[in-house]
Order: structure tokens, then sequence, then C-alpha cells
């Protein structure tokens, strides 16, 4: 059920202390962490601590979190020093769209040139 902890999500298990992350910044409703394949110099998960499947679920469901997850990822880039340069906010959902965990993460990556199209 979104909102309730699922015990085979990897990303629940990190929010219950269960599985260590380098964790960079943690608020009230939600926790950043440094992603284990970075993809950029600077590339941090910022996640909701209740579980939600995808964005979706997360902004029809609770859209102040989603909202707190948007602030905490710019409080990263504030933290991480990467604010003024520029950064970027990727939200996958579904498989289809790379999604490889389902509980929805926002990941924050700076430090290189971000090209468009993405992907």
């Amino acid at each position: 059920m979104a909102g309730e902890p699922d015990a085979n999500c990897l990303f629940c298990k990190i929010v219950a202390g269960e599985v260590p992350a380098t964790v960079v910044l943690e608020t009230e409703t939600t926790v950043a962490f440094r992603d284990i394949n970075p993809q950029a110099p600077t590339h941090v998960l910022v996640i909701p601590r209740a579980h939600y499947p995808n964005a979706l679920s997360l902004a029809t469901g609770a859209p102040a979190v989603a909202a707190d997850v948007l602030a905490t990822a710019g409080a990263v880039a504030e933290h991480e020093g990467v604010a003024d340069s520029g950064y970027r906010i990727v939200l996958n959902t579904g498989a289809g769209a790379g999604q490889t965990v389902f509980h929805v993460h926002a990941h924050l990556l700076a430090g290189r040139g971000l090209e468009w199209p993405p992907g």
C-alpha cells in the first residue's frame, strides 16, 4: 500500500537503517544519499521516507511530500556546491523509463555537461 513501508523495498530498508547508504541530507520526510552507480560527479538520490512506487502515486497520495522531495533536491544542490552552475532533477517512472527501484526517487545530477535530449 502506498505510504506504508515495503519489506522487500531496497529504499525502505535504507530509510529504516537496515541497508547502509552514504547519506547527504535528511529531513522529516526525505532522505538524500549518494547513488552507488553515479552517472555524474554529483549524483544523489532523494527519496520520501514513506513508500510510494512512482512519481504519480506520490504526487496524488502526498503532494506536500512530493514538494519536499524537490525542496530537498534543491538543498542538496546547495550543499554540494552545484546550485549556481546548474543541475538536473530526474524522476523515472516505470520500467520503460529506466526505473529499477519502485520507490519513487529523484536523481540529482550535476558536475558535468548535461546534454539535451537526455538518454
